[in-house]
């Protein structure tokens, strides 16, 4: 394998990537590659309106989400725009809303099409974003109906196609809504409509050199506020303590938001594998699972870790801790270029079954009953614009892994588990997940989060340090 990667580097490099790289260069050139891999007109659809439009006060409380495809391609982060690319004009257009000027006065500034303001127009969006060529968002059906009535590719039958951005196996968002919309007019113009998620996803899932150096800046804060977390776990008393400190640590540390909402699932609650309530009192003898991650530039970091609530895992649980840590090292193993996800999914979870078997079963003469068949979750995902990055509707595990993408790594045991060790009877309910966070490489993957502390010696000395 090479040469791992010095975080502390990295760290630096990527916040100067991110403070001074040319950002309308780089949306540019992935439009470039994209428009390359296009043989017919496509229109991407940014996210059509704002959280909180139907629900009063919800947008008070619910920050504005872009879809990742338009958001790749553009860096526009506002509702209501859409991005056509016509690969034979080797044209960009970019449509944004007419600007509301009282929206403004409550929401603050956004991009917007000045209306009745010829000169003016969309100039100011062009400077900002790039574009040579900014129409307003309710000129885009006018603009592919005259793209309609030129020469578009065919196919087999002689029927003439565009592309749009939307998922062929997942539906209800708006991606589908759109595509529905989008298929309806075309077919008044004898015009077939094809999915280009899949172009978009060969560009979108390998990571560039930029991209590479935001994940790894959000390991580094990812470790510190982990580690800080480990020194005064103490002065905890429950979940949304913890919860709140981690948060605060990772904030502080980066320039975006969280990756996702952080778990903090003490005791029984850590079998809830997407638990979020995070307001139970502590309790000593107990583990609790953290599931946690923060964004910098648009990069991720996901990363659980279980530890002791008393700062010590009693024998069952680190009998039960160990296997776990096992299976994500022989899971690593299969991890290379060229294999796929769903090719190497049920390593870890037969590797677990087949050690609980003989660690705690032949051993200890345990017993254990899953709360699962075969296997509880994933064990790995993709990571990128999105921390489930990839088609929602197939996870994209049958894509072949390459050098630059980044995945998961997240074995976990859920169940009740008995065990007699050394004279003592243990008997509770553990939740138990460990996950790094892999860049594959040429040769195989580098663990890109294998600074964070994960053995039980590494977490038992930080949290007795305190």
């Amino acid at each position: 394998m090479q040469k791992p990667i010095s975080l502390q580097k990295t760290y630096s490099q990527a916040f100067l990537f991110s403070s001074f790289y040319n950002s309308k260069l780089v949306y540019a050139q992935r439009r470039k590659k994209m428009l390359s891999k296009l043989d017919a007109p496509c229109v991407f659809a940014g996210v059509q309106v704002e959280p909180g439009c139907d629900e009063a006060f919800a947008s008070t409380w619910t920050r504005f989400v872009q879809d990742p495809a338009f958001l790749f391609l553009t860096g526009v982060n506002q509702a209501g725009c859409y991005l056509l690319l016509d690969p034979i004009s080797k044209s960009e257009i970019l449509f944004v809303p007419y600007k509301d000027s009282y929206k403004e006065f409550w929401m603050g500034k956004k991009l917007g099409y000045y209306k009745n303001h010829k000169e003016a127009g969309g100039r100011e969006v062009a400077k900002v974003t790039g574009f040579k060529r900014v129409e307003p968002a309710d000129k885009l059906w006018e603009i592919v109906g005259e793209l309609c009535n030129k020469k578009l590719p065919c196919d087999n039958q002689g029927k003439a196609y565009m592309y749009g951005f939307f998922y062929e196996k997942f539906k209800g968002d708006h991606n589908d809504r759109f595509s529905l919309s989008f298929r309806r007019f075309l077919n008044k113009k004898n015009v077939g409509l094809r999915s280009a998620a899949s172009f978009h996803y060969s560009l979108r899932l390998p990571l560039d050199k930029g991209r590479v150096l935001e994940a790894l800046a959000a390991q580094k804060v990812t470790d510190k506020a982990f580690r800080s977390l480990l020194s005064n776990f103490s002065s905890f008393e429950n979940e949304r303590d913890v919860a709140l400190f981690l948060n605060y640590q990772m904030q502080r540390g980066g320039d975006g938001d969280l990756a996702f909402p952080t778990i903090a699932a003490g005791g029984e609650n850590a079998c809830c594998l997407h638990y979020v309530k995070n307001d139970e009192p502590l309790v000593k003898g107990k583990l609790i699972l953290l599931d946690f991650g923060i964004r910098i530039g648009t990069l991720h970091s996901d990363i659980s870790r279980t530890i002791p609530v008393s700062g010590k895992f009693n024998p069952l649980q680190k009998l039960l801790y160990q296997i776990v840590l096992d299976a994500g090292e022989e899971y690593k193993k299969w991890v290379k270029p060229g294999v796929t996800l769903n090719e190497v999914g049920m390593v870890p979870w037969n590797f677990i079954v087949d050690q609980l078997e003989t660690r705690l079963v032949q051993k200890f003469g345990g017993t254990y009953k899953l709360m699962y068949d075969c296997r509880p979750h994933g064990v790995s995902h993709f990571i990128g614009e999105h921390i489930h990055e990839g088609d929602p509707g197939s996870r994209s595990l049958d894509v072949v892994l390459e050098p630059g993408m980044l995945i998961s790594c997240e074995p976990g045991l859920y169940g009740d588990f008995c065990a007699n060790i050394s004279g003592k009877r243990y008997k509770e309910r553990i939740g138990i997940r460990i996950e790094d966070d892999l860049l594959i490489t040429a040769s195989g993957y580098e663990n890109i989060s294998r600074h964070i502390p994960k053995t039980v010696e590494e977490i038992e000395l930080l949290m007795t340090n305190d």
